[in-house]
């Protein structure tokens, strides 16, 4: 390709937008804004994700031995434990130790354990963290099975209601994604159709004197690569400025929320979005010339 085609490509785009002014604004913002609700869509779909594997990392298993234990019988379950495939970490909590995080979460209700005495009716324990929630089930299970073992618990009604959540959770969330992805390619292809439609004749009369499909298309396209990009940068600072101002808001009342970080997160959907617009402004600019490319 010359480089004087190329030069009359990028000044028939500039051009053209000069224009058709009213349309290159409505097809900015309507990528802009479409791709600004996607972004949001995306953004709580990350969040919520990073929520569930929160939710789901606190899962743990407590693990209650027999007080007569000898400690090599106590040491050998907890390597035994640590062998296991899906445990991640093993902490042994004496029975002294889990009187006084007893008494600590009771705070002013003291009184409730002077019926004990100096008695501690707490057993030792072990608290186990799993790498996979799912998998807690058959972990409980394959513990409860070594000897000294008096019993295993790790909350099975509300860690089955957890995870049937955070499952959907992430579910609907790609759904929704992706139902709301059709819809942004659907509402920009059409509103460049209509840019292509007010230079129809442009491109009959260019068709009647020999002018070749892709040397009609090629303005077109770049035009689409152009407003894809300006709308994608829009939509991702918009994002940005949102998104900012979330996470402040957010971490002003709860300052332990799990929140995927800023960085460089926003920078890969930054990009993520101009790419987006990239491609729908070439996809949106081919299907609309494909009809009136038929002289």
């Amino acid at each position: 390709m010359k480089f004087q085609t190329i030069e009359y490509f990028f000044r028939e785009v500039i051009l053209s937008m000069i224009r058709n002014r009213l349309m290159t604004f409505a097809s900015i913002g309507t990528v802009a804004v479409s791709l600004f609700v996607l972004g949001v869509f995306l953004v709580l779909v990350m969040n919520m994700s990073k929520m569930a594997a929160s939710l789901e990392s606190q899962v743990q298993i407590s693990v209650y031995i027999s007080d007569n234990l000898p400690e090599d019988g106590r040491k050998e379950i907890e390597r035994m434990t640590r062998d296991l495939k899906n445990v991640s970490s093993v902490e042994y909590v004496p029975r002294e130790e889990a009187m006084k995080k007893f008494r600590e979460r009771l705070g002013d209700n003291q009184k409730i354990l002077d019926a004990l005495g100096e008695a501690n009716p707490l057993p030792n324990s072990f608290l186990v963290t799993v790498t996979n929630a799912d998998d807690v089930k058959k972990t409980a299970a394959a513990i409860s099975d070594l000897y000294g073992v008096e019993e295993v618990k790790y909350g099975q009604d509300v860690a089955a209601n957890l995870f049937e959540l955070t499952h959907l959770m992430r579910f609907f969330g790609v759904v929704l994604v992706i139902l709301l992805l059709g819809a942004t390619v659907f509402i920009i292809s059409n509103t460049i159709r209509l840019t292509v439609f007010a230079r129809r004749k442009e491109i009959a009369i260019m068709k009647y004197v020999g002018a070749t499909d892709w040397f009609i298309r090629w303005p077109f396209i770049l035009e689409g690569v152009g407003l894809g990009i300006i709308g994608g940068g829009v939509s991702a600072l918009a994002l940005r400025s949102f998104y900012s101002a979330m996470v402040a808001k957010i971490y002003e009342t709860l300052a332990f929320f799990p929140m995927v970080e800023q960085y460089p997160f926003m920078n890969y959907l930054t990009l993520a979005l101009i790419c987006a617009g990239i491609f729908i402004g070439i996809l949106g600019s081919t299907v609309s010339l494909k009809r009136f490319m038929e002289v």
